[in-house]
């Protein structure tokens, strides 16, 4: 276990390390997606009332299995609201984050020995969460032209084996959100594969990034396009809440056994830990569903970095959202690309671990003034090390 430790969080510690030598401000950190924008005000108030004017029991005990039951019907209401779903609360099961919800999502859908399906680049965590579920995670190749879906090897990965697809959109670490085209070509096939296989197959989709899109634009809602739909979300980065660990599962009404499966996660959480996720936590977090963080900031570090990186040669296909930008490295290795550019405290994280060769990732929640002083360092990199 100590031999298979996260790249990601390995680097990030070695800038805290570095920071302590030459002050923090001086390492262009770009490892960790931590979110770098305040929590909302009306958060901090509504805590802040939560905390004054409630019964201590209310806000401090144990909330029910499966969730507090006015905080699932608002999250419902809100899912409703801006993508025309018919949740209702008894479509969804309160999680410790994303991470939380597909835990649980996993293991509803799946048994040990199934397949599942991702996309590269893919998220690295999904190795050990899937294998903690006894899963055998296969990696549909990418493509590097759009990240879109690579279809023509996606279907020939989508054997009577698999159980079930992985899905990030807005994606980490490219950026990339998938399509309406893409999302209904991949239900298309989906559903035939459905009736050639004779048995149900699961979209799970991890979309904690969901609010953060460019450009005015908006991601396509993954539910809305394929009925055996479980979405897993966390308000770690729409409300800059990483540290609270909340968020929840919706399974898709239209698949007909959502309220089963979601007493079912209820059973599951006394297996994983999972469970009553901080009851505070869910009632502030369900009456601020609505709101964000002021999330322009990245779409400004964004355009920073991706108009100077592509003038010093970087090939970039400009993210659609997040805080992560995915760049082909300047040479095949990018875990050399990446060593040399510590040299010049550029902490970069190679892409060998998101499942594509020769790129790096770059995580901009940092300060946009750090961003903007980052571009010599950038300068000074290519310019000794790529001549």
């Amino acid at each position: 276990m100590l031999s298979g430790k996260s790249v990601i969080r390995e680097l990030s510690e070695y800038a805290t390390a570095r920071g302590k030598e030459i002050g923090y401000e001086n390492v262009f950190d770009f490892s960790l997606g931590n979110p770098s924008v305040p929590v909302p005000a009306a958060f901090n108030e509504k805590l802040c009332e939560l905390l004054t004017t409630r019964p201590s029991m209310e806000i401090h005990g144990y909330s029910p299995s499966l969730g507090i039951t006015s905080v699932r019907e608002k999250i419902a209401a809100s899912l409703n609201r801006r993508f025309g779903m018919d949740y209702t609360g008894d479509d969804i099961f309160m999680a410790s984050g994303a991470a939380g919800a597909l835990a649980h999502a996993f293991r509803l859908v799946t048994k040990p020995g199934d397949e599942i399906l991702t996309f590269a680049p893919y998220f690295p965590e999904y190795g050990p969460y899937t294998a903690g579920c006894g899963l055998k995670l296969r990696v549909v190749p990418a493509n590097t032209a759009d990240w879109q879906i690579n279809f023509e090897a996606f279907e020939d990965m989508l054997t009577e084996n698999v159980q079930a697809i992985l899905v990030n959109t807005p994606s980490n670490p490219s950026g990339a959100f998938y399509s309406e085209e893409t999302l209904r070509r991949m239900s298309e096939l989906l559903l035939k594969k459905e009736q050639e296989f004779g048995h149900d197959i699961w979209l799970i989709s991890d979309e904690p990034y969901r609010e953060i899109v460019f450009d005015g634009k908006a991601a396509p809602y993954v539910s809305k396009f394929y009925p055996r739909t479980i979405s897993c979300y966390s308000f770690s980065k729409s409300l800059s809440l990483p540290g609270e660990r909340i968020g929840y599962l919706a399974v898709n009404p239209a698949c007909g056994v959502s309220k089963m499966l979601v007493v079912m996660s209820g059973q599951i959480s006394r297996g994983t830990g999972h469970n009553c996720p901080p009851s505070v936590i869910q009632l502030a977090a369900a009456d601020c569903c609505d709101l964000t963080a002021d999330l322009s900031v990245y779409e400004t570090n964004m355009n920073i970095l991706y108009d100077g990186l592509t003038a010093l040669g970087f090939d970039i296909v400009r993210p659609g959202g997040t805080f992560y930008m995915f760049p082909k490295a300047l040479e095949e290795d990018a875990v050399a690309f990446c060593k040399k550019a510590t040299k010049y405290d550029l902490i970069l994280v190679p892409s060998d671990s998101f499942g594509v060769p020769g790129y790096f990732r770059i995580a901009y929640c940092v300060d946009t003034e750090k961003v903007v002083r980052s571009l010599e360092a950038f300068k000074r990199f290519v310019r000794a090390e790529y001549p």
